[in-house]
């Protein structure tokens, strides 16, 4: 199998294979320096002689490649030189492809000369364009990959390449070739290339990808903000038999939309976890009583319940998904469909990390397989990427906080009570558990609390 290498080495390839070509097309053809000086001044820009080169037909053939690599033998391109009266110069786009794939160092360039040029110097030629290295045009076009199952037939223009090159007899392999330098041009006017290829190769095309959002800029300021977080977790009546953990995190949807109706008639707006960093590190305004609603664990009773009452009302929430649970389809949990048409509505979709497993304690390898893989899961999934993370279980420390911070997430949620946040304690920011038993009452009280 053919690999890519470095522009340079394309170049280097080209041009000792010219080189090639030339020392074969003096020991079989030409009769000394005179007939190279001929062909280098029937090329200059102001020309005064007449070329009428004849070419006959190449009579070599290439032979098809093996289809595995190994032990198959040295992969071959055949190269059939041909001279011609110059405009337009031919290109190599499918011959650049074949070095440019990186042929191994084993490979041998059996290169097949079939030209016979003359020169005449009684007729002025007409004015050409000027003249252009054809390794130059040949890196203008786009890369091709080359089959490795056969071998390239390449018809390319010698004459242009003679000013510049050492001939060299016999075939040579390509580690040979690229020891050695090659000048080149740099002509920003050289005409866009075409060639002759038996096979062409289409060239691969990229896919792109969204690029990632900048974070903001600190100003500098010093802030501290009072927002209260509510950390939910269930959205639906817990099962019969459900264990107390299960009780606890449970909130019905009536008693949630309660929650709401409440909040919006004391005059509470939802914000984002956007808007509370862009306040923190930039001063961002915030209304004049925000709360911020989260949810944990990406259960699906987020979806079915949550999301109306929360679409219903206007309003934005925050949930943190553990992305391998969506991957493996558990049906407790969202489904990346789901999720999209919740990021599409405004909530903001965020990291709660790959398995839900405490990340206290861990070395760097499995933090970063943890917040990498999260944050990249999520981002193939809905297109963007998500900035904020709420560590598993609330068990975090320094490492597990400076790794977040080095994978592009802006700032980690805790389960530490409060409603209080520093500029300067991103990664740490505290939010109000609601419970079960949290009645509408309880909860404005808790958002009232300076804590």
């Amino acid at each position: 199998m053919i690999r890519h290498c470095p522009r340079t080495r394309v170049r280097l390839a080209l041009g000792f294979l010219a080189a090639l070509l030339l020392a074969t097309l003096i020991g079989g053809t030409l009769s000394g320096s005179t007939h190279i000086a001929q062909a280098k001044q029937r090329l200059a820009p102001a020309p005064s002689t007449t070329a009428s080169p004849t070419a006959p037909p190449p009579s070599p053939t290439a032979q098809p490649a093996a289809d595995t690599i190994a032990p198959s033998p040295s992969p071959t391109v055949t190269v059939v030189a041909t001279a011609t009266q110059r405009p337009p110069l031919p290109a190599l786009p499918t011959l650049r492809s074949v070095f440019a794939a990186g042929a191994p160092p084993h490979a041998v360039l059996t290169i097949t000369p079939a030209i016979t040029p003359t020169v005449a110097s009684e007729a002025p030629e007409a004015p050409e364009e000027p003249a252009h290295s054809a390794l130059d045009l040949a890196l203008q076009s786009p890369l091709a990959t080359p089959s490795p199952t056969a071998a390239q037939q390449v018809t390319l223009d010698i004459w242009s390449l003679l000013p510049t090159l050492t001939p060299t007899a016999g075939p040579a392999p390509i580690a040979d070739l690229l020891a050695q330098p090659l000048p080149i041009s740099t002509d920003p006017d050289a005409p866009a290339p075409d060639a002759t290829v038996d096979s062409p190769l289409p060239a691969p095309t990229a896919t792109p990808q969204p690029a990632p959002t900048a974070a903001p800029t600190p100003d500098g300021t010093m802030r501290t903000v009072r927002v209260p977080v509510l950390m939910y977790h269930y959205l639906s009546v817990p099962p019969p038999g459900a264990n107390i953990y299960r009780q606890d995190l449970s909130v019905s949807p009536e008693l949630f939309a309660a929650h709401l109706d409440a909040m919006q008639q004391a005059g509470y707006i939802a914000i984002s976890p956007y808007d509370l960093l862009a306040h923190l590190t930039q001063g961002a305004a915030l209304p004049d009583k925000p709360v911020l609603i989260t949810f944990d664990d990406g259960y699906r009773d987020n979806y079915e319940n949550a999301f109306p009452l929360l679409r219903e009302r206007n309003m934005t929430a925050a949930f943190f998904v553990v992305t391998d649970f969506i991957d493996e389809q558990r049906p407790e949990y969202f489904t990346w469909d789901m999720l999209r048409e919740m990021s599409a509505a405004g909530m903001s979709i965020e990291s709660h990390g790959r398995n839900h497993v405490s990340l206290a304690g861990k070395d760097a390898d499995y933090l970063i397989w943890q917040a990498l893989g999260s944050l990249e899961t999520i981002h193939y999934e809905l297109g963007v990427r998500p900035r904020f993370v709420s560590y598993p279980a609330g068990e975090y420390d320094h490492n597990v906080t400076d790794i977040f911070h080095s994978a592009g997430y802006w700032a980690g949620f805790t389960t530490m009570q409060g409603a209080t946040h520093n500029s300067d304690d991103l990664f740490q920011l505290r939010r109000v558990r609601v419970r079960g038993t949290t009645t509408p009452e309880e909860l404005l009280r808790l958002l009232a609390l300076d804590w």
